[in-house]
């Protein structure tokens, strides 16, 4: 029985002359999507298997489409005779301009055989001669074919062979996506043991002479470059490997750690940056210690992928396209970076800043190019802060994102130049953004974003947004429940059970609907947390959900100074491990905002309204006692009286005077991030229950939001209905029905929210006499596909720009987010929705 271990991302060709079984060995090991046969494609561009003049044709589109499957990451059968190393050659470049493993599986079988199943088939338009020729070249070369390029190359030489073959799965050395931390990224050591034990005491771990013992279930990861410069190069391989060799550590190599195996390979290498002390080192530690440093650094992997693919590292970084594939290439790029072998004018390597391009999912972990401070770029950061140049050595905790450094015991090298200081290095590029495209999303895909909503959007932005530094997320839309079904209401409860149920959810958040003003709040802990953050001056900041400043300035430093000192005394800023907040929230009374629109259009239509009603009910009430005949015009113009006075008293229950700052009142409902946390994992109660600590520390300023959980498909639905009755019956808004997860990531076409107005509120919205059988029934048609559509597109665009900006990224790549959110909101729909 011959196993066959094969890589789970490679371009297998299947060889040997025709006859041999390959066709039949791949429809039993291999999906019928994987693999590509070279007679169907002859078939498909000339109608036939057999029309051999077309080969070219057939080749050509077959490795057009081996190329788009390896593009995206399959495993890719090429079902071909590939006798000839010419035809194989081929492969081999396919698969390496794909940085994926070129490996064979080759038929050869004796030539009896291959002749007595050709004649058996009766359907080759050819001799079997031609199968003769083929099984002679394939036999002349099968030897060499392990240095034509292929990583492995297993030969059946029988049909017992063939039939006993066993093809298994097997992941790539770099794939350990099973593991899922928690991590201790460990930057450029060079050579620093005192600070690597200093370090790694500091993250909780326990040294025992040239063993380290990880806090339960975390694993220190190494970035590479473990030698050269600093002064104790032995002692720090000794005390990684044994790591290593526990479980206690992963490793990646880096280029010092490469130079180094190739100097104990006994290959020609300069010994330069302190490459000869280590070698000294070495050689007084015995030629035992020596041959297992070279074989540790053999062993080790280009880079490694971790967390399910949500994590890389590799020493010197790794862009999209290179993470969990396999080549020299990859391999070079992981060791030495972007560069092109050109040199700078101190003659170093001229490295390309691939991080300030990048936009994959994973997070990558790198080292290589020392720095002063931890470099965040995008999804990625630089954790090498120069140790060995007099620095520091740093440690990133995953999934933590907390960063632990010790500095240098003294400079034990000199740096060709200064260590750069570190900051954004790509601001918001305002002539890319106005240039129509897609903003690609981590939960959502690509949100295409129009060149006049991009115009619009800055446009407003710049006129009257508050300082960008500040503006971090802005808030989705939100969509109304569906028609409701019951003859008398536009808007009930029952639609938004019904339509959870129907998207899978399980259990669901009803809120209490304030009827306010949404605003966002960004809290510090002390001032200077805002130059370090954010990059501004101030105690935060409060704005709308369009970015415009919410309060006058003496208002909002009264109301910011108030919220930090409730968040001290509910104890969040130690809770969370964090110095600033931003809170999601409704800010009471709703006509401290909307003075003017009650004035202008709500109570403007309510006194013309009520002038010339009332006059016209004494009007016709004085006809009717002088006997004339009006028909129901009395009736219809009481109804129309009646409407207008419950219209009146809708709006009027949200009006309320505001002399100063202490009569405002805020409801938070989303505690959307803080330092290093993004809470988009948490579910609704926990932001419910964690926000109320801020109502119980200054209940003159924030208030908790009343809810409900209902567990779809139970009487929960009719107790909340009956509370939704209650609320509105009392003046209420609504509610707010939201699925328990913040966000589900298995489904991206779920509503994060909808909501369930009630039957009074929405006089204020669709006028006093909505509710009049005409009216209602031609409401009842509104359109809802716009609005919910712009939605989900706000909401995803929302979390990434927020996920970008916890992960500081640079500020040009949150603002793409932010301002993409306002681009969509200048598309117009109805407002009434």
């Amino acid at each position: 029985m011959t196993q066959i271990p094969l890589p789970e991302l490679a371009l297998v060709a299947l060889v040997g002359a025709s006859s041999s079984g390959k066709s039949t060995f791949a429809a039993q090991h291999f999906g019928p999507y994987e693999v590509l046969s070279s007679d169907h494609f002859r078939a498909l561009v000339s109608g036939s298997e057999h029309t051999l003049d077309a080969n070219a044709a057939a080749f050509d589109s077959l490795f057009y489409v081996a190329a788009r499957r390896l593009e995206r990451g399959l495993l890719t059968v090429i079902d071909a005779t590939s006798v000839r190393p010419d035809d194989r050659r081929r492969l081999v470049d396919l698969a390496r301009a794909h940085d994926v493993l070129p490996v064979a599986i080759v038929l050869d079988l004796p030539r009896g055989v291959l002749e007595a199943r050709h004649e058996a088939r009766g359907d080759r338009p050819f001799n079997a001669a031609v199968i003769g020729r083929q099984q002679t070249e394939l036999r002349r070369t099968l030897r060499g074919m392990g240095k034509e390029g292929f990583r492995h190359v297993w030969v059946l030489r029988s049909p017992e062979e063939v039939a006993g073959a066993q093809v298994r799965r097997v992941p790539l050395y770099s794939n350990k996506k099973h593991l899922h931390g928690p991590f201790d990224f460990i930057g450029d050591v060079h050579g620093c043991l005192t600070e690597l034990r200093e370090l790694l005491l500091k993250l909780g771990y326990t040294l025992d002479g040239d063993h380290a013992t990880p806090p339960p279930g975390r694993t220190a990861v190494f970035v590479g470059d473990l030698v050269d410069r600093g002064p104790d190069s032995a002692g720090v391989l000794r005390l990684v490997m044994n790591m290593v060799a526990s479980g206690a550590a992963l490793c990646v190599p880096g280029n010092h750690d490469e130079k180094l195996k190739r100097a104990l390979d006994g290959k020609a290498v300069r010994a330069l940056h302190g490459l000869d002390a280590t070698l000294a080192q070495l050689d007084a530690a015995g030629p035992e210690f020596r041959a297992q440093v070279r074989t540790f650094i053999d062993g080790l992997i280009s880079h490694l992928v971790l967390d399910d693919g949500k994590l890389v590292v590799a020493h010197a970084g790794l862009p999209e396209k290179y993470q969990g594939r396999s080549s020299g290439r990859v391999r070079s790029f992981a060791l030495y970076g972007d560069v092109d072998g050109s040199t700078d004018d101190l003659g170093l390597p001229v490295r390309r800043d691939w991080a300030a391009e990048y936009r994959g999912a994973a997070q990558v972990v790198y080292g290589h190019t020392p720095v002063a401070q931890p470099r965040w770029v995008n999804r990625t950061i630089d954790i090498d802060t120069g140790c060995a140049f007099g620095g520091a050595l740093s440690a990133l905790r995953y999934p933590e994102q907390e960063l632990v450094s010790v500095p240098a015991h003294a400079q034990y090298a000199v740096p060709a130049r200064p260590l750069a200081d570190t900051g954004p290095t790509d601001t918001f590029d305002l002539a890319e953004f106005l240039q129509p495209g897609r903003v690609e999303t981590r939960t959502f895909g690509g949100v295409l974003l129009r060149a006049g909503e991009r115009a619009a959007a800055v446009e407003t932005f710049s006129r009257y947004g508050v300082a960008p530094e500040w503006c971090v997320y802005l808030p989705p839309t939100m969509s109304p429940v569906e028609t409701s079904a019951r003859p008398d209401h536009l808007e009930h409860p029952d639609e938004a059970f019904a339509y959870f149920r129907g998207q899978g959810a399980t259990q669901v958040i009803c809120e209490e609907k304030h009827m306010g003003s949404r605003a966002l709040l960004v809290l510090t802990r002390d001032e200077a947390v805002a130059g370090q953050r954010f990059g501004t001056d101030g105690l935060g900041r409060i704005y709308t959900r369009t970015g415009r400043p919410f309060f006058k300035p003496d208002w909002e430093a009264d109301v910011l100074t108030r919220a930090r000192q409730a968040a001290a005394q509910a104890g969040l800023w130690e809770s969370l491990n964090t110095d600033w907040l931003l809170l999601d929230a409704e800010i009471l009374p709703w006509s401290l905002k909307a003075e003017e629109l009650i004035k202008g259009q709500y109570a403007a239509v309510g006194a013309a309204g009520n002038a010339t009603l009332a006059a016209a009910v004494q009007a016709l009430d004085r006809a009717g006692a002088r006997g004339l005949d009006l028909g129901d015009w009395p009736a219809r113009t009481g109804q129309r009286a009646d409407a207008l006075t419950r219209y009146r008293d809708a709006y009027r229950a949200y009006v309320r005077r505001v002399a100063g700052p202490q009569d405002v009142q805020i409801r938070p409902f989303h505690l959307l991030a803080s330092e290093g946390q993004m809470h988009a994992d948490k579910d609704h109660l926990w932001h419910l229950t964690t926000l109320g600590a801020l109502a119980d520390a200054a209940p003159g300023l924030f208030g908790r939001t009343a809810h409900r959980l209902v567990t779809l498909g139970t009487p929960d639905e009719a107790a909340a209905t009956a509370w939704w009755e209650a609320l509105t019956a009392a003046g209420g808004e609504g509610m707010v029905v939201k699925p328990l997860p913040f966000w589900a990531a298995e489904s991206r076409s779920l509503q994060p929210a909808v909501k369930v107005r009630g039957r009074e509120y929405l006089r204020i919205i669709y006028g006093p006499e909505y509710t009049q059988p005409e009216h209602l029934g031609r409401l009842k048609a509104r359109a809802l596909g716009a609005k919910r559509g712009r939605a989900l597109r706000e909401f995803h665009l929302g979390l990434e720009g927020l996920t970008r900006f916890v992960e500081r990224a640079a500020p040009g790549r949150v603002h793409e987010c932010v301002l993409g959110v306002l681009a969509l909101e200048s598309d117009p729909i109805d407002v009434r929705l």
